[in-house]
């Protein structure tokens, strides 16, 4: 009988078995993604990209995903993955100078469509997140298909050139950036003899007001606390932007995933009031 039982157990298809979790990812024909989801039903979706080389496996795991886990979101972590480019777990970002192999605006449409049509759970409201090279897929998801999120947190990444000159419809976006970061440095940096170039935050926050017909270029208020330093552009005709510096490099403060949800959060309950 125990050896009927670890037949039947092995002759088990692949697709019986549960996928989302650190080593246990969901495949779609496009590529991967995990999951992990809240104790008890979600009050919406996270879904976060990972930095250049990054790993969605670890990204499931990282502090931004305990964080949304622990306010009630379910956690969504995609793979980047560009196989026949020099940095292959990376993301389509627009920019001169480089070609991909996949999609990632349809991709990360492909994974939301996975996500209800396996899980069962409805990606609203969605905020979709990233880091440096994911920040800046965020950044461009936000420009060319606004309608992908209900609202974006990108950090430490923006437009690459060529900047565009204006997005698609306007967006509510809560980008952050660390004051002394060197490897995105707020006004971009060249690559290759100048063939390749990050754009620059400023630039890319002056495309934004643009298209959310933010009605002055300064912010509406700007303060600064415990090291943290925010700008709020709140007087726009739709969307809204708001800037958080903090004094850090290349990375996002301690408590940025509760900052992220917390604007998030404010801004669902706007729409609500709309």
């Amino acid at each position: 009988m125990i050896r009927a039982l670890i037949a039947a157990l092995i002759a088990l298809p692949l697709t019986a078995q549960a996928c989302g979790g650190p080593d246990a990812p969901c495949e779609i024909a496009s590529g991967t993604y995990h999951l992990a989801l809240p104790d008890g039903p979600a009050k919406g979706v996270l879904l976060h990209l990972h930095g250049g080389g990054g790993k969605a496996s670890a990204t499931i795991k990282g502090r931004t995903a305990t964080a949304g886990l622990a306010r009630g979101y379910a956690v969504i972590a995609p793979q980047g993955w560009q196989p026949e480019n020099r940095w292959p777990r990376d993301w389509s970002v627009t920019a001169k100078g480089i070609s991909y192999q996949r999609d990632d605006i349809a991709f990360l449409r492909e994974v939301l469509a996975d996500v209800a049509a396996r899980h069962g759970l409805t990606p609203k409201p969605l905020l979709l997140s990233g880091f440096s090279r994911g920040g800046s897929m965020v950044w461009d998801v936000a420009c060319r298909a606004p309608d992908l999120a209900d609202a974006y947190a990108p950090f430490a990444g923006a437009f690459w050139d060529h900047l565009p000159e204006r997005c698609k419809a306007p967006v509510a976006l809560f980008h952050s950036h660390g004051w002394t970061d060197r490897v995105v440095p707020l006004e971009g940096r060249s690559f290759f003899e100048g063939k390749v170039i990050q754009g620059d935050v400023w630039a890319s926050l002056a495309i934004l007001r643009q298209t959310n017909g933010c009605a002055n270029r300064q912010p509406k208020t700007s303060f600064a606390t415990e090291g943290l330093m925010l700008r709020n552009w709140s007087d726009c005709k739709a969307g809204r932007i708001d800037l958080l510096l903090h004094p850090g490099g290349h990375a996002a403060p301690k408590n940025w995933a509760t900052l992220a949800l917390d604007w998030f959060e404010a801004r669902m309950t706007e729409s609500i009031n709309e």
